[in-house]
């Protein structure tokens, strides 16, 4: 092909997202800390197939089309920062060839560039060996043999040799890859997103595998010693109901056959309180998951939708807290938008996890939770929802997590309402979360609080326990799966050890200083009463010049999280 309209682009983009949704989990298992939150592919997943829906049906063949749309899909469902910078690329590459109606190779070349350049734009301290190496590395090299390549297939050839070479020297720029044997897992998606578009280019379009029945690594990307095996999920709790009516479809539709049992069983795999109804050609399904895009993604393989709701169970609950009508999430969303009451002077938003964590906000003066944390990464669209019914002139989003950070920068950056201005505290522990909440006033300025809000973060050490998902070393510390490691706020692991008691106690002594007078251990769902007491004797005997408080957070997956003021 020498050029190709918005219809072909089309296609090339699907292929993209179905190749990465049909290895997702082996990019989630690249995950560098062994830790049950390796959620990469997840969150790349999910952007890409909030991208994808957005064109589906779009018959354009305005090549600027298309990947406008696309773009602006990727942006709304942007989860993480892998799934974020994905969004940035697309976008730059919807920049590049803004305005026109069908590119050349020439003009091909052009747009990744300029997804390059975006990408790095959109990060404030860019960190090489990741996502950004790839598609710089991948796209200067597109760009210096152009002369070299004649057609759009050519093109996508070397793109995806140079990415892979990329992807491959990874390890070699950030030592911890190396040290774990792992090459960067976001730069193994976008490799994957690529394979998918080439693979697309030559006739040979992606279709969407089950996960159910994916046995082989049939990735040339993946199919190397870097790849883990398929990642099995763990319910540790679910967040999302999530309903929908299915019209089951056949080969002409381009639909697989529909065998009840094996849905069951996927369904069973990814959650709980499920109920399944088949009549005829109609299918009906309950279930509740922390992945509701999992099970989207799964049943559209069979036949289309005719209705869907998704309610976030836990932003329920807030609702029915606050005196709202018991509802769903969208329907509370609209009666704010139509609330004619006067914008309020602050509103706060926070990310939290665990129903204990939830009322510590709340009472902390947070109007709105976004539910979230490790292993559940709000979207854009998530914390533009949140702005919007907070109804406030200046709300301040506390993300708890350093994965959902640049989320939630994006959707301060994309907000239409010129009412409202959003800015993003940039926790990344929930103990920063609620040292910054305790330094609000009402009584201040908003540029008062917000620099009163953002220092407080460097305050407190943070730390948590959780398990291991594999073996490993990091930094001279040996991993077993199944033990409780101790992690200090930067990552760095200071114990693993089977007691989650001698994690914590391993953990806090590495926190504690002679400047340190305050210690805060929030315990996870996995705790008991007994436990508690022990943990609460414990250091007020081994820290007597300390206050310390433990408290019941309720948040899955994480056995303790610790401050240290």
């Amino acid at each position: 092909m020498k050029t190709i309209d918005g219809q072909i682009l089309k296609s090339l983009f699907l292929s993209g997202a179905n190749n990465l949704y049909n290895h997702y989990p082996e990019i989630d298992q690249l995950n560098v800390f062994p830790v049950p939150d390796g959620d990469t592919g997840m969150n790349m997943n999910l952007t890409m197939t909030s991208g994808a829906k957005e064109i589906q049906n779009k018959n354009d063949t305005d090549i600027s089309s298309i990947a406008k749309a696309f773009s602006k899909g990727l942006l709304m469902g942007a989860r993480g920062n892998s799934g974020v910078i994905t969004s940035q690329i697309f976008k730059g590459f919807s920049v590049g060839i803004e305005g026109k109606k069908e590119i050349n190779v020439s003009e091909l070349i052009a747009a990744f560039e300029s997804a390059r350049e975006v990408a790095y734009k959109a990060v404030m301290k860019p960190v090489e060996g990741t996502i950004l190496t790839v598609i710089r590395e991948s796209s200067s090299a597109l760009a210096e043999n152009a002369k070299k390549v004649n057609s759009i297939e050519s093109a996508l050839d070397l793109l995806l040799k140079e990415a892979k070479k990329s992807l491959d020297h990874t390890p070699e720029l950030l030592p911890v890859l190396k040290q774990v044997g792992v090459v960067d897992s976001g730069g193994a998606g976008l490799c994957v997103i690529i394979e998918g578009m080439t693979k697309a280019a030559h006739g040979k379009f992606v279709e969407r595998i089950e996960l159910d029945t994916v046995t082989n690594n049939d990735s040339a990307v993946l199919a190397s010693p870097y790849a883990g095996a398929k990642l099995s999920e763990g319910e540790e709790g679910y967040g999302y109901c999530t309903q929908f009516i299915l019209r089951l479809g056949g080969p002409d539709d381009g639909k697989k056959a529909f065998v009840e049992k094996r849905f069951q069983n996927f369904l069973a795999g990814h959650g709980n309180s499920i109920v399944l109804v088949r009549d005829d050609d109609i299918v009906k399904v309950h279930v509740h998951t922390l992945t509701p895009g999992t099970m989207l993604n799964y049943a559209q393989n069979f036949g289309e939708f005719l209705t869907i709701t998704i309610e976030n169970m836990s932003e329920e609950h807030n609702n029915i807290s606050h005196g709202d009508v018991a509802t769903d999430m969208a329907s509370n969303i609209e009666r704010a938008k139509a609330d004619k009451t006067p914008y309020k002077d602050f509103g706060l938003i926070a990310v939290s996890s665990g129903e204990g964590l939830d009322q510590m906000f709340k009472e902390l003066g947070v109007d709105c939770i976004v539910g979230g944390g490790q292993t559940m990464n709000p979207s854009t669209e998530d914390f533009l929802k949140a702005i919007e019914k907070v109804h406030a002139k200046n709300v301040f989003i506390l993300p708890n997590n350093s994965n959902i950070v640049m989320a939630a920068s994006q959707a301060c950056d994309v907000i239409d309402n010129t009412k409202t201005i959003a800015r993003v505290i940039p926790s990344k522990t929930i103990l920063q979360g609620i040292t910054s909440l305790m330094q609000f006033s009402p009584d201040l300025s908003a540029d008062d609080n917000f620099d009163n809000m953002k220092s407080a973060l460097k305050d407190v050490k943070s730390g948590s326990v959780t398990y291991a998902i594999k073996d490993t070393e990091i930094d001279g510390v040996q991993i077993t799966k199944d033990y409780y490691m101790a992690m200090a706020d930067d990552k760095s692991i200071v114990a693993c050890v089977p007691d989650k008691n001698e994690a914590l106690y391993s953990l806090i002594e590495n926190l504690v200083d002679e400047d340190s007078y305050m210690i805060t251990v929030i315990y996870g769902a996995d705790v008991s009463a007994n436990e508690e007491k022990e943990i609460a004797d414990y250091l007020e005997e081994h820290y007597p010049d300390c206050d310390v408080d433990v408290k019941n957070g309720g948040q899955p997956v994480y056995s303790f999280l610790v401050g240290v003021e």
